[in-house]
């Protein structure tokens, strides 16, 4: 298990700023999946910065971006969806950024610096939360080159650390 450096529950001030964030960064009112009145408890484990609510590692922040955790399927389902064919999925669970030829469909519109989430061909599985580095629309017409910053992943530091609140 990793050690948790720092710990405490957030003011009602610092969580509703924080909310404010999340909504800012993936375009999801967090308001309306989780209520106002969420309980929330910052955590650093190994020098990144989770936000637990109502018990769930729910949020994360990753190269300065707020993003849900693989965990919040609440918030998944509202993001921006980037399908990819089989072949892709064992380099995008070991880290790699996601390249134009590995994608099959693009689910919803962005634009880019949008937070958006990874899904496999087969079963509809979320792989990875990313950052888009285009457009959906400029997305749509690249052949080949990276597309997508994958920030975190299954299987990544931050998802083994997730696995120890289950």
């Amino acid at each position: 298990m990793a050690k948790i450096s720092k710990r405490h529950f957030l003011k009602t001030k610092e969580t509703k700023k924080l909310f404010q964030k999340f909504t800012e960064e993936t375009k999801v009112k967090i308001e309306n999946v989780l209520g106002k009145k969420s309980k929330v408890e910052f955590l650093e484990v190994d020098s990144i910065e989770i936000y637990v609510v109502d018990n769930k590692p729910l949020m994360a922040k990753i190269n300065e971006k707020l993003i849900p955790t693989l965990k919040f399927k609440e918030a998944l389902q509202f993001l921006p969806k980037i399908i990819v064919d089989m072949g892709a999925v064992p380099h995008i669970c070991n880290g790699a950024d996601l390249m134009a030829p590995g994608i099959i469909e693009i689910l919803g519109e962005f634009e880019r610096d949008s937070i958006i989430l990874i899904v496999d061909e087969k079963y509809g599985k979320p792989l990875a939360v990313g950052v888009a580095l285009f457009s959906s629309e400029e997305i749509k017409s690249m052949e080949k080159g990276k597309v997508v910053e994958n920030l975190h992943y299954i299987g990544d530091k931050l998802w083994k650390i997730l696995k120890s609140f289950s």
